[in-house]
């Protein structure tokens, strides 16, 4: 039952940003940052928590699950340091994913034939 419940809600959150991008005249960076933020004040509100317990990967993987790691990241570091943690939190917490990104992508390059589009 984890895999459908992940499933469905990964499904629903990328088909959710889909019409956004489709019925809107809201740019994709612009979603993005916005799906980001949602997870950042859900994880604030305490209500992303659950909601990652119940749907898994469906819930941690898509952008929503950056903010909330982000989110938590600055709240760990704030109480350690104290005010210079909401400078340093999100990229302590978030440097092995934005890491993992770079390096599979550059990995990606050196297979493929990356080109511009014309």
């Amino acid at each position: 039952m984890d895999y459908i419940n992940a499933f469905w809600v990964g499904g629903l959150i990328c088909a959710l940003a889909q019409i956004l991008m489709e019925k809107t005249k809201m740019m994709p960076g612009r979603i993005m940052v916005l799906l980001v933020c949602t997870g950042a004040v859900l994880g604030a509100l305490n209500i992303y928590e659950p909601f990652q317990e119940y749907a898994g990967a469906g819930a941690s993987v898509p952008l929503l699950g950056f903010g909330n790691t982000l989110w938590k990241g600055v709240k760990e570091a704030v109480d350690e340091n104290g005010f210079i943690g909401i400078f340093m939190g999100g990229f302590k917490s978030s440097a092995v994913g934005v890491s993992a990104a770079l390096v599979f992508g550059y990995l990606a390059s050196l297979i493929f034939q990356p080109r511009m589009k014309k």
